[in-house]
């Protein structure tokens, strides 16, 4: 993995900003950084070009929507050369929200968001334990979210 040098304190001040408030304008941005919109416009497109920011989302409570189950899998492969083969096909699967490749006793371990027990249900049974190179899972149901943030990039 590549890391930049060429990236300094006004772009992590940028970043930060969003971070805490995607919807910020550039002309805000700028101001708060004391750039031009335009030149903040034109850093996100270097930071965006060089992978380092990957995109923007909007964040939801999925529990105000009737999704109210968030588990965790720990998957165990046959092999673990199945790996992409798997994520492949748990990336079809629209309740799971992440995948990790990892290391210790699972291959996979991901999180899936379900609106209730019986939904919970038919992802495992019908869709994530008939992938073709899951040898089981192991399911963890979060109790609650406590916090869910990005990495630090300027000292407070």
């Amino acid at each position: 993995m590549q890391k930049y040098s060429d990236i300094d304190s006004t772009d992590l001040r940028i970043l930060s900003l969003l971070i805490e408030n995607a919807a910020l304008p550039y002309t805000e941005i700028g101001k708060r950084v004391f750039v031009s919109g335009g030149t903040v416009h034109v850093r996100m497109k270097k930071l965006e070009q060089m992978g380092i920011v990957k995109g923007s989302q909007l964040v939801i409570d999925p529990a105000k929507l009737g999704w109210d189950i968030s588990a965790f899998l720990g998957i165990y492969l046959d092999k673990s050369s199945l790996y992409e083969q798997v994520a492949t096909e748990l990336e079809g699967i629209p309740e799971v929200v992440n995948i990790h490749y990892t290391t210790g006793i699972y291959s996979i371990f991901l999180k899936i968001v379900c609106r209730d027990t019986g939904h919970l249900r038919e992802i495992l049974h019908d869709k994530i334990q008939k992938v073709n190179g899951i040898q089981r899972t192991e399911t963890f149901i979060s109790l609650e979210e406590r916090i869910s943030r990005s990495i630090p990039l300027t000292e407070s």
